[in-house]
């Protein structure tokens, strides 16, 4: 597994992690770790999965398909409908 850059990790977790705040109501705290605790997060981590291809809203919607599905591969972005 190739690590993605820390500061393109620190970009998405300040973005997603804002938006998982304001839509379900979390303090950042926990949206930080809802988010860096998810298989979401371990994939964008992964540069080889290329998740850096999406904005922090499609991220948001893959973690979203996680949250609901128990994978984010279902999400529509991954799934490529």
């Amino acid at each position: 597994m190739k690590k993605l850059d820390p500061e393109v990790i620190d970009y998405y977790n300040e973005e997603v992690v804002k938006m998982i705040a304001e839509k379900y109501g979390y303090n950042l705290m926990d949206a930080l770790r809802e988010f860096v605790f998810s298989k979401t997060h371990e994939m964008l981590e992964d540069e080889d999965c290329g998740l850096t291809l999406y904005g922090a809203g499609a991220i948001l919607e893959i973690w979203e398909a996680e949250k609901i599905t128990g994978d984010p591969c279902n999400s529509i972005y991954i799934r490529g409908e």
